[in-house]
């Protein structure tokens, strides 16, 4: 098919519906690329920026505010928001919180809703969270980080440190009902 504005291949297929009417548009890649430019320059606002500024991954975010939101990272995992919108998968749990002006609109698209409602496994009952939350969690991971940095270093008594701590917080979340029954004492 041909560009509808010169002869070269259509590599473009737009549709677009407007007021209820449909407008198909077959363009070549030059065609294609001013009839976008046109259709960006039109949905600025007064102020000079895009009508979809400020919102997570918006339709009319520019190239410069994707790429600084590629750029973001967790501090736990290291991972990037551009790692992320590739590969589909977060690095650790506290990518939730590091990305979370994100992954909410996201999550809410896919989900309905942004707060879990459905059952939980009963793993998940016998920890209790302690009160600092999504914060306990996070100092968890910098710990588990902090350990396997000192053992890279050969720092065993800073791993060591680590790992205890680690085992005192893990401690105080399991509850008592989380211990193992003692088995009943066999009769002779």
């Amino acid at each position: 098919m041909k560009c509808q504005h010169c002869d070269r291949q259509a590599v473009f297929h737009i549709t677009e519906l407007e007021t209820g009417e449909v407008r198909e548009l077959h363009l070549c890649e030059d065609h294609a690329r001013s009839y976008l430019n046109q259709s960006e320059a039109a949905s600025e606002t007064p102020a000079g920026k895009p009508s979809g500024s400020g919102t997570p991954l918006g339709v009319g975010q520019t190239a410069e505010e994707l790429s600084v939101l590629d750029q973001k990272t967790c501090g736990m995992c290291g991972i990037s928001f551009f790692e992320f919108r590739n590969q589909g998968r977060l690095g650790c749990s506290h990518d939730y919180v590091a990305f979370e002006k994100e992954l909410e609109p996201l999550i809410a698209n896919i989900h309905g809703a942004t707060e879990h409602v459905g059952r939980r496994p009963r793993q998940a009952a016998a920890i209790v969270m302690p009160a600092e939350g999504t914060e306990g969690l996070t100092r968890l991971i910098g710990l588990r980080l902090e350990m396997k940095e000192a053992i890279a270093r050969e720092d065993y008594e800073k791993a060591k440190e680590n790992r205890d701590l680690i085992r005192e917080i893990e401690e105080t979340w399991l509850s008592p009902s989380a211990a193992s029954p003692t088995p009943p004492e066999a009769t002779p």
